[in-house]
């Protein structure tokens, strides 16, 4: 069985080639001052005719999103939520959903129609979901307050979480590693997590983004990597 795994972040595609759990291929493609405005778009129609693919498996890190409890059912109110926290655009984003079983939420999130179109056009299964959900599904949280950070390129997301609750979620992009110690140690303050009693997860680009992390650990007593992202291995996509 062919599998076509696609991520999308910020500034990026990243995607595997798998048939029977080993990956064939693996590349990534990223937005610069020097690329073409529509580089993601044009290496897309690429990957998408590459070969027959039997199932796609696209996950989205775009922050077009919302967190809300499960069992919400305001459908309909999912652009004005999402547009809280980002502008949402109706006639170039698709609204997607997708619900965590095991900490009881679901995330609204948008993804670009015309993205969703060529993918779909192919009239082949494909499963859509957000990086949070997937995020959120392979943590697994032992004590009372826990930071679980997923690094990206020039962009991290991150989870609060206190006794099995989800405090916070957040996803940002950012250029700088210092804008990613900044955010996350603002985020303590404002939820009330010592930084003594909170223990911190690193997953996804912990090489990429070692100075941040390297940074992280002279604030916090307790941080652990769990996850680093090498060849043919990225966290949100195996």
């Amino acid at each position: 069985m062919n599998v076509l795994n696609l991520l999308f972040t910020k500034d990026g595609l990243i995607y595997q080639i798998a048939k029977n759990k080993s990956i064939l291929e693996e590349k990534s493609y990223f937005v610069t001052e020097e690329t073409p405005e529509n580089l993601i778009e044009e290496k897309l129609d690429e990957i998408l005719i590459k070969q027959r693919f039997d199932e796609i498996q696209v996950v989205s890190a775009l922050n077009h999103f919302t967190l809300m409890p499960e069992g919400f059912s305001g459908h309909e109110d999912g652009f004005e939520l999402i547009a809280y926290n980002a502008p949402a655009d109706k006639e170039k984003e698709e609204l997607m959903l997708s619900i965590n079983k095991k900490f009881n939420v679901q995330f609204y999130y948008t993804f670009p129609k015309n993205f969703y179109k060529k993918i779909k056009e192919l009239a082949i299964p494909v499963h859509f979901n957000f990086s949070g959900e997937k995020f959120l599904n392979s943590i697994n949280n032992k004590s009372n307050k826990e930071i679980h950070i997923n690094l990206y390129h020039n962009q991290c997301e991150f989870f609060a979480i206190d006794n099995k609750k989800v405090i916070l979620y957040n996803n940002l992009d950012v250029n700088s590693e210092v804008d990613f110690l900044y955010f996350v140690m603002f985020t303590l303050s404002k939820i009330g997590f010592g930084i003594n009693e909170t223990n911190f997860y690193a997953y996804g680009e912990t090489t990429e983004n070692e100075t941040f992390l390297s940074e992280l650990q002279k604030f916090v007593k307790n941080l652990k990597i769990i996850f680093d992202n090498i060849p043919n291995k990225n966290f949100i996509l195996n």
